[in-house]
Order: structure tokens, then C-alpha cells, then sequence
């Protein structure tokens, strides 16, 4: 690593958390989606003075995209003085609820300074505004470093990728912006660990499962059909055979944390009887027979196993409760899959950013895959581009959690691993 460049990225120090804080401070909350136009003008107003041709970007027609919360992206690209390859940074710009217990206003970007290092505190702090800022410095202190360097940086911030990515990276996917003419390695800092290298993740299958009863009045039941007792007996058969075989099934692939090594099924919600009333309202509820009861699940699964497979599981289970409970009736229904991704240790991204975690910090990578999904999905399938990691700082054990907070330290190494890479990558050998 150049001195110069070393020295660009600690002299933006300050800017750094200015940047996480500003982008703290827009609250991109998902759902709904708000502010989502707010946090691109942002960013195209800060890259465009840095030298980009920006590009706002909304997602019309996608999944949750409405003129109430327009799915709204940005991408920004700086070309190099001769042609070269392009490496380009994508972080999602959406941040989930905020949740309880909370000792720190979420939106504030309160900057926190200690002997153990500054912190900096909000929602989405680690998840992945910190990643989003560092990117864009290591990238504005390489173009200062070097700007004679080949090729392009590119930099997005997308929609969406709390909730599946589809009016985000998905959408930008089917337009063409991860085309591998165009883009040639991608780096998804999303919060792994600045020393480790996320290579991909576990697929996932989300369902929804119905069961069928008649409504009765409830001081007479046996004149009607219960719905939630169909989907006791559902669950206590997942219980008794179901997740004793998902613990069985183990991967190969360098999972973290070690639980996730195996098949997981979470039961996302269950919905029985009549809806839940306003919180305004005071009254009691009606007494009747539930004649309908769905829960979703949260299938994840792992690269040795087939979706038509674990599909099977959930069916063969379902079939089993049916031959024994009378009148028992279900539908099953499909919300989404996605497939196991997993990018190849040797790929050049791997290879170039693994050097420059020995060479900055001085420690071997490690390399990980993430227990949930992250938009890589879209750009491996639909953009048939498979030179992507996911790389960044912050702690993963952070995200989605009261008083989420981010390192600063850490944000400044991953930068200067960001920037080494772009040397390694755009720079004359």
C-alpha cells in the first residue's frame, strides 16, 4: 500500500464519521420504505463533487415500489484516464425497525469516544451505512492518491435489501448495471468482520401454510372446526420429527455462527381467528370457532441440499398430521426461494482482497458465509456475475440490534483494505 494513500484515507478520518452520521440521520426505515429519495440525493450531492456521474435509478413496477414509497437507488461511476476493469461497491441503504430497548436515539449518529475506540451509535450504523460510508472513502482517497488509475469505481446504494432486495439490487440486476462486460468485481460491504471475507450464503425458502376449519359459535365448538388446533397438531409434528432431522443435515460450507452450519426452520408468525382489532379499540372479541390458521416459515438451507427436496419435507410432514387427524385440510403456498450462492476462494476479487487484509492488517483472511441472505443472490442469478464478495466493517452480531453501533477504527482499515484493492485491481503492475 502507497504511503500517500495510507495517509488520504487517515486525513478523512473526521469526514468518515461525518458521513456515517449523515447517513444515520436519514431514517430509511423498511417497510414502508421511507426516505428512500432523501438518502440517494444525499449521496448523488456528495459524489458528484467527488467526480462521479451519478444516476438516480427507481425501481418502477417492483415488488413494494408505489408513489406513496418510490424504490429509489443511486449509482455512481467514476471512469479511470484508460480502459481497464470495473470494481464496483454496493451497500443497501435501508435500515429495519427500530425496535425496543434502545438507551440512544436511533437517528441521531451519536458519536461515542472510549478507550477501547470511538463508536459511533443508530440504526443502521452497522448495518451498512458504516460499510456504505467506507466505500466511498476508500474510493475518493484512492481517486486522490491515484487518479491516473484504469478502469472505473462504481458505487450504489440500493432499495430493499432488508426485504429481499427486489426493488434494489434485483432490479438493477434485470437492468443490466451487474452485466460482467460492464461490472467485473463486485464488494458488498455488509458487516463480516474487517478480516474475514464473506463468500456467499445459505438459500432460503419462506411458505406459507393454511389450515381449514368451520366457524362455529364458541360457546359450542363441537359444532364447528378449529383451525389453530389443525396447526397444533402442524407444529407439534414439526417439533417431533422435523427439526430433529434439519439438525442433522450439515454443511461443508464455512458458515458462521456455527449453528447456521446446519438446516434451520424459524416460524416467522401465526395467524388465527378473526384479526387482531385497532389498538383504539376497547371492546371484547366476538366468540367463535377459528376456521382459518396460517403461519409463515423461514426455511434455510444449505448448498449440499435440493429446494425440490426441502419442499418435499415440509409436504411429507403435512401429509403425515392429514392420515391422522380427521378433517384435517391444508394449502401450502410459496413466497420465495432463493438459491445457495457461494463465490470460488480463487476468484480474483477473493484472491486481491485476501492480500490486502494480510497486507493492512497483517493477518491471514478468514472466510466465512453468511447464515441469511444478501443481495450477492441477485447479482450471481440474474446478473450472472460471479466475482462478488461481501466485505466490510462492523460487528454482524450488531445488526438489527438495540444500540447498534460501528467502529470507527474499523471503518478506517477497511478502508484502507478497500483502497488497496482498487490499487491492486486498477492500478499498472
Amino acid at each position: 500500500m502507497s504511503q500517500i494513500l495510507r495517509d488520504e484515507i487517515d486525513a478523512r478520518r473526521d469526514d468518515l464519521i461525518a458521513l456515517t452520521q449523515g447517513l444515520i440521520r436519514i431514517p430509511t426505515l423498511n417497510p414502508p420504505g421511507r426516505n428512500y429519495r432523501e438518502i440517494c440525493d444525499f449521496l448523488a450531492e456528495r459524489l458528484r463533487a467527488s467526480g462521479f456521474a451519478v444516476e438516480l435509478v427507481r425501481a418502477t413496477g417492483a415488488l413494494a415500489d408505489s408513489d406513496r414509497h418510490p424504490r429509489w437507488n443511486i449509482v455512481a461511476r467514476r471512469e479511470g484516464t484508460r480502459p481497464g476493469d470495473c470494481v464496483h461497491f454496493n451497500s443497501h441503504h435501508d435500515v429495519v425497525e427500530v425496535g425496543h430497548g434502545w438507551t440512544r436515539d436511533p437517528f441521531g449518529g451519536e458519536l461515542e469516544r472510549g478507550p477501547t475506540g470511538d463508536r459511533i451509535y443508530g440504526r443502521g450504523a452497522c448495518d451498512m451505512k458504516g460499510g456504505l460510508a467506507t466505500s466511498i472513502i476508500a474510493a475518493e482517497a484512492f481517486i486522490a492518491a491515484h487518479p491516473d488509475f484504469a478502469g472505473a469505481i462504481e458505487i450504489s446504494a440500493t432499495a430493499d435489501e432488508e426485504s429481499g432486495g427486489f426493488g434494489g439490487v434485483a432490479y438493477l440486476a434485470e437492468q443490466g448495471y451487474f452485466d460482467p462486460a460492464r461490472v467485473q468485481h463486485v464488494i458488498i460491504p455488509e458487516p463480516l468482520h474487517k478480516d474475514r471475507i464473506c463468500l456467499g450464503h445459505r438459500g432460503v425458502w419462506w411458505a406459507e401454510i393454511e389450515t381449514h376449519g368451520r366457524i362455529a359459535h364458541g360457546s359450542m365448538p363441537f359444532l364447528g372446526d378449529s383451525a389453530v388446533r389443525h396447526m397444533g397438531a402442524v407444529l407439534a409434528e414439526m417439533e417431533a420429527t422435523l427439526f430433529p432431522l434439519l439438525a442433522t443435515k450439515r454443511t461443508e460450507m464455512p458458515v458462521i455462527p456455527e449453528g447456521a452450519r446446519q438446516s434451520t426452520l424459524n416460524i416467522n408468525s401465526i395467524h388465527g381467528g378473526e384479526p387482531e382489532q385497532d389498538a383504539d379499540y376497547t371492546g371484547m372479541p366476538a366468540p367463535c370457532v377459528p376456521d382459518r390458521c396460517r403461519i409463515v416459515i423461514d426455511r434455510r438451507f444449505l448448498i449440499e441440499e435440493n429446494i425440490d427436496e426441502v419442499k418435499a419435507e415440509v409436504t411429507a410432514m403435512l401429509e403425515r398430521v392429514k392420515a391422522e387427524r380427521p378433517n384435517f385440510h391444508y394449502e401450502i403456498r410459496d413466497l420465495f426461494e432463493v438459491q445457495p450462492s457461494m463465490t470460488d476462494r480463487d476468484a480474483p476479487v477473493v484472491r486481491t482482497v485476501a492480500d490486502a487484509i494480510r497486507k493492512v492488517l497483517d493477518t491471514e483472511a478468514g472466510f466465512v458465509v453468511s447464515p441469511g441472505t444478501y443481495d450477492q443472490k441477485h447479482i450471481d442469478r440474474i446478473g450472472r456475475l460471479k466475482n462478488c464478495i461481501a466485505y466490510g466493517p462492523g460487528v454482524l452480531d450488531l445488526a438489527h440490534q438495540p444500540d447498534e453501533w460501528i467502529g470507527v477504527q474499523d471503518m478506517i482499515d477497511s478502508a484502507k483494505v478497500m483502497g488497496l484493492t482498487l490499487a491492486e485491481l486498477l492500478l499498472p503492475r
